[in-house]
């Protein structure tokens, strides 16, 4: 008999999207798979794409702040998950409960635990997060996206399972052309995330203003965010070497056809690098939970596979530095992009395969 999987995913696209790899290799086994998603979550829409079931529960985070209103609207909102996930485990009789990271994971490996559930836990950074930290006490199989320092019960390394179309090798004279780029020159690709990317945007707007007047061997991708696009491209007014876009939906495309990457350090992020063997200039989100993008960003500053630079008042001449040296030596692109043969994680493509065989037999 063929065990049914129930996954709660959603929230950041750090936590989701490796739910959703998971989820389409599920299915692709022919296994039957139902997502558990906050209410009004836009991953949802992204599973309706996909044509992935899913049910949704009414949860909150737990507040940060000391307002008593916000502490009783949560304990309801807590009890009522609680109750919601019950009754979705006694219609849908899951073998298995799945979380990856954040709040949403919570009530199901919870309720699922006790349940007599087996639970299985993903958490793709090398910090964990506060959610994770406590769902792990109740499960049965622990799986790490990255390296982390300290000893976890039932853990295992997987790596972060990322998007199939990663695995696509574009023509990247076909990528660079569509974007009015030379496919002679060296490329190098800016994007920040989806929260938090002004400072970069501006940053590194001023510096390849000042790089592309010194050097015409490099051309340069500026992925802005929606927010940012208009305020961005005017920076870059007269200058012919730099692609300015709101948003890509072929990132992996941009990525397989890049020389160095200049990014935050999300993990979802970090697998996609890992798997293209990219260079990259890592600028941690400075305000992420417990600073995990910084953690994310030493695993790979310390294998000599990116630098790592804060995101603080120095910045916009510490970015300048990193930038200039690596535009200005291809030596330095060359090792680090061999350092990745060298870390010793699983193959981000073939994750969401290792971790269905770990579960089928959980």
């Amino acid at each position: 008999m063929n065990k049914r999987f129930l996954i709660a995913s959603g929230g950041t696209g750090g936590h989701f999207y490796p739910g959703l790899a998971l989820g389409k290799e599920l299915r692709r086994q022919g296994l039957r798979v139902l997502f558990i998603v906050r209410k009004n979550d836009p991953a949802a829409q992204v599973l309706e794409t996909h044509k992935l079931h899913y049910r949704e529960i009414d949860f909150t985070g737990l507040p940060r702040s000391i307002n008593p209103l916000r502490h009783i609207k949560f304990v309801y909102k807590f009890f009522k998950s609680l109750y919601e996930t019950r009754r979705i485990i006694k219609e849908f009789h899951p073998e298995v409960a799945i979380g990856t990271g954040g709040y949403i994971s919570f009530p199901l490996i919870l309720t699922a635990h006790f349940s007599g559930i087996k639970t299985a836990v993903h958490d793709s950074n090398a910090r964990l997060g506060l959610a994770n930290k406590v769902c792990g006490k109740f499960a049965d199989l622990f799986m790490l996206g990255l390296p982390v320092n300290k000893k976890i019960k039932n853990a295992v390394l997987t790596s972060t399972p990322i998007r199939q179309e990663f695995a696509d090798k574009p023509d990247p004279a076909a990528v660079l052309e569509g974007l009015g780029l030379d496919p002679q020159k060296r490329t190098a690709l800016i994007f920040g995330g989806s929260q938090g990317a002004k400072g970069l945007n501006i940053a590194c707007a001023h510096i390849i203003k000042k790089l592309a007047a010194k050097t015409n061997a490099w051309q340069f991708i500026h992925i802005t965010g929606e927010r940012w696009f208009g305020v961005i491209r005017e920076e870059y007014t007269r200058l012919e070497n730099v692609a300015v876009l709101p948003y890509s939906h072929e990132i992996y495309a941009l990525m397989r056809t890049a020389d160095l990457a200049v990014c935050r350090s999300g993990a979802s992020t970090l697998a996609e690098l890992m798997y293209c063997r990219l260079p990259a200039i890592l600028v941690p989100f400075p305000y992420a939970a417990a600073n995990h993008q910084y953690y994310n960003a030493k695993i790979l500053a310390n294998a000599h596979c990116a630098r790592l630079v804060r995101e603080d008042k120095n910045l916009e001449s510490n970015l300048l530095q990193a930038l200039s040296r690596l535009t200005g030596y291809n030596k330095d692109l060359h090792h680090m992009r061999s350092a990745y043969a060298r870390l010793r994680i699983p193959n981000p493509m073939t994750a969401a395969k290792e971790i269905v065989k770990r579960l089928r037999y959980l």
